[in-house]
C-alpha cells in the first residue's frame, strides 16, 4: 500500500514540477533552465532531508554503506543529462508530446528489475499480466495523447525530430538511472540519505554541461543575470521535483521498479493538465483530438489500476530476497543493516540555520520573480495544486505513521 500510494503521489509532483520549465519558450537556453531547475533541487535536496532525519541519521547511513556513494554521484549524474534532454525536448515538442515519449522510461526499468533484481520472478502469469500490461497500456496511454497532441504543442519551424530523439534519450538515461535506486534500497539505504549524496551527481553534471556546451563561465554567469526574474520558478520547479522524486524512492524501494516507476509515470496525466489547461496547448483542438486525449487518458489509468493491483506473491519476495542477498555478500553487509531501520537523533542548531538559509533564498528570488511572458490560465493553477498538496499531505502522513520515514 505505501509503494502504491508513494507511487502515485510521486506522479502528481512529477508532473507538476516540469511546468516551469516552459520557461525555455520565452527564448531562455535549455542548459540555463536545467542548471537553474537542478539548482532548486540541490537546495531541496539538503533541506528536506535534513528537517525530516536529521544530518545525523544521514551521515550515519552514508558511513554504514559508502559503496553507495559512487552508486548514487552516477544515479546523479544520469538523471542531470536526461533532465536538460527534457528541456530540448519541450522546447522542440512542447511539454504535452515530449511527457508521454520520456515516460517509455517505465519499460526500461520493468527489463533492468526483471534482469538485474528478480522482480517479477516466479510471479506467476496473472501478476506479469497485470504489471507488463498496466506498462504497456501506460505507454499507449502517452503515444495516444501524443499522437493527439502533434501539431499542437511545438511551434513552427522547430525540430521536431530532435525533440523525439531527446525525450527517447531522457527515457532510456531515466529508466537505467533506477538501477542505483533498487541497489541503494537492497542494501537498506534510506531514501532520504541516497537523494543526499546523488544531488552531488546531478548538480556537477548539470554545471558542466551548461559550462561546457553554453559558452563557458562568462556566458552562462549573463545568461544567469539575464534570467533573474525566471530564477524562481525554476527553483520552485525543482523543488516540486524533489518531492516527487521522494515519493517515487518510496515506491521504488517498497515495490520495485518494474511497478513503482510505471505509477510515477501517470505523471503523463498530469503533465497534460498543465500543458492544456494551463498553458493552452490543446486550444483550437478538435472533436478526434480531444476524443483521443480521452481515450489515451483513461488508457494510462487502467494500466496504473492493474498495476495496483499486482501484489508481489511470496515466490517473487523470496526472489527479491535472493537478490537482496547476494548485494549482501558484494558489499560485506550484514542482514541487519539490510532491514532494520536506524534511529533519529535528536536536531542542531545549525541544520535550522540551513533550513532557514533555504527558505531565505526563495524569498530573494520571489522578490525578483515576474510574471510569465506567455499566455498562462491562471484559473486552472489553483485546483491542480490544492490536489497535488492533498496528496503530499495523505502519502506523508501515512510514511510517518508507518515507517516515520525510515
Amino acid at each position: 500500500m505505501l509503494g502504491v500510494v508513494s507511487g502515485l503521489t510521486a506522479g502528481a509532483w512529477l508532473g507538476c514540477a516540469e511546468a516551469p520549465t516552459k520557461f525555455v519558450t520565452a527564448g531562455f537556453s535549455p542548459y540555463l533552465i536545467s542548471l537553474g531547475f537542478v539548482a532548486g533541487v540541490f537546495v531541496a535536496r539538503w533541506t528536506l532531508p535534513l528537517l525530516v532525519k536529521g544530518t545525523g541519521s544521514i551521515a550515519r547511513d552514508i558511513r554504514e554503506k559508502p559503496h553507495l556513494i559512487v552508486w548514487a554521484v552516477l544515479a546523479g549524474m544520469m538523471w542531470a543529462v536526461a533532465n536538460t534532454l527534457t528541456v530540448f525536448a519541450i522546447r522542440d515538442v512542447g511539454l504535452s508530446v515530449a511527457f508521454p515519449l520520456w515516460n517509455t522510461n517505465g519499460l526500461v526499468g520493468l527489463f533492468w528489475g526483471w534482469v538485474l533484481f528478480n522482480e517479477l520472478r516466479d510471479a506467476g502469469r496473472a501478476q506479469w499480466l497485470k504489471v507488463l500490461g498496466g506498462a504497456v497500456a501506460i505507454v499507449t496511454g502517452a503515444c495516444l495523447l501524443a499522437a493527439a497532441t502533434t501539431g499542437q504543442a511545438a511551434s513552427p519551424g522547430h525540430r521536431a525530430a530532435t525533440g523525439i530523439v531527446a525525450a527517447l534519450g531522457a527515457a532510456l538515461l531515466w529508466g537505467t538511472m533506477y538501477i542505483p535506486y533498487r541497489k541503494a534500497y537492497l542494501s537498506g539505504m534510506n531514501p532520504l540519505s541516497f537523494v543526499t549524496v546523488f544531488t552531488f551527481g546531478e548538480l556537477g553534471a548539470t554545471a558542466a554541461l551548461a559550462l561546457g556546451f553554453d559558452g563557458g563561465y562568462g556566458h552562462v554567469v549573463a545568461e544567469l543575470s539575464q534570467a533573474r526574474p525566471a530564477l524562481f520558478w525554476l527553483f520552485l520547479g525543482g523543488f516540486c521535483w524533489v518531492l516527487g522524486d521522494l515519493f517515487q524512492q518510496y515506491a521504488a524501494k517498497y515495490i520495485g521498479i518494474a511497478r513503482g516507476i510505471p505509477l510515477s509515470n501517470t505523471n503523463q496525466l498530469w503533465g497534460l493538465a498543465w500543458g492544456a489547461l494551463v498553458f493552452g496547448e490543446l486550444s483550437g483542438a478538435g472533436r478526434g483530438t480531444r476524443l483521443m486525449v480521452i481515450v489515451g487518458s483513461v488508457t494510462m489509468a487502467a494500466g496504473a489500476l492493474a498495476i495496483t493491483f499486482a501484489n508481489a506473491p511470496k515466490s517473487e519476495q523470496l526472489r527479491w530476497r535472493e537478490a537482496t542477498e547476494r548485494e549482501e555478500r558484494r558489499y560485506g553487509l550484514s542482514p541487519a543493516s539490510a532491514i532494520a531501520p536506524t534511529a533519529t537523533p535528536g536536531r542542531r542548531r545549525w541544520e535550522w540555520l540551513v533550513a532557514a538559509i533555504a527558505v531565505g533564498i526563495f524569498a530573494l528570488l520571489g522578490s525578483m520573480a515576474e510574471r510569465p511572458q506567455f499566455r498562462v490560465n491562471y484559473f486552472w493553477i489553483a485546483p491542480l495544486m490544492v490536489i497535488t498538496i492533498a496528496l503530499l499531505a495523505a502519502c506523508g502522513w501515512l510514511l510517518w505513521k508507518r515507517t516515520r520515514f525510515a
